[in-house]
């Protein structure tokens, strides 16, 4: 494993690798509203809208009250796991990937819940910010203005 990596950060690092095969992006740590942060949100290539949860133990797990507010924002919601998790404990209704720091395998496909045309333009919109907010940040690190949700906007 990557020293500086926390186990949930391993995990979304190979679905990330996965989904990236099937031509999705992603953005890890995405914040879709004030209050949320889902561990990995992907846009696909026909513009869907997937948040993958990533719980590297029972304690992860059951310490995750959030999760039910992360439905409204996305087509698809899946957990990722490693091959050690207890599954039984994943809620029924949801999509399954089998996670390690290098790849992914999707076990069981999320059910599907169309977002609302002007939320998935909103969602996509702020994806899009984020990530060239994020590349900003990395090609010009000294850079300040910028706040770290992918806004863009100056602070004040």
């Amino acid at each position: 494993m990557i020293s500086n990596l926390k186990p949930g950060q391993w995990l979304a690092r190979g679905v990330c690798r996965h989904l990236r095969q099937h031509g999705f992006s992603t953005l890890e740590e995405f914040v879709p509203s004030p209050g949320l942060r889902v561990d990995v949100m992907a846009l696909g290539p026909k513009g869907e809208i997937w948040v993958i949860e990533c719980k590297s133990s029972r304690a992860d797990f059951q310490a995750d009250s959030k999760w039910h507010g992360y439905l409204e924002w996305c087509d698809r919601y899946f957990w990722a796991v490693d091959a050690e998790f207890p599954e039984e404990l994943l809620p029924g209704g949801t999509g399954l990937l089998l996670a390690d720091g290098y790849d992914a395998e999707i076990q069981r496909m999320g059910p599907e819940t169309r977002l609302s045309a002007p939320r998935r333009r909103k969602l996509t919109l702020k994806f899009a910010r984020n990530a060239a907010d994020r590349l900003q940040g990395f090609r010009d690190p000294g850079v300040a203005g910028f706040d770290n949700l992918g806004q863009g906007q100056a602070r004040g």
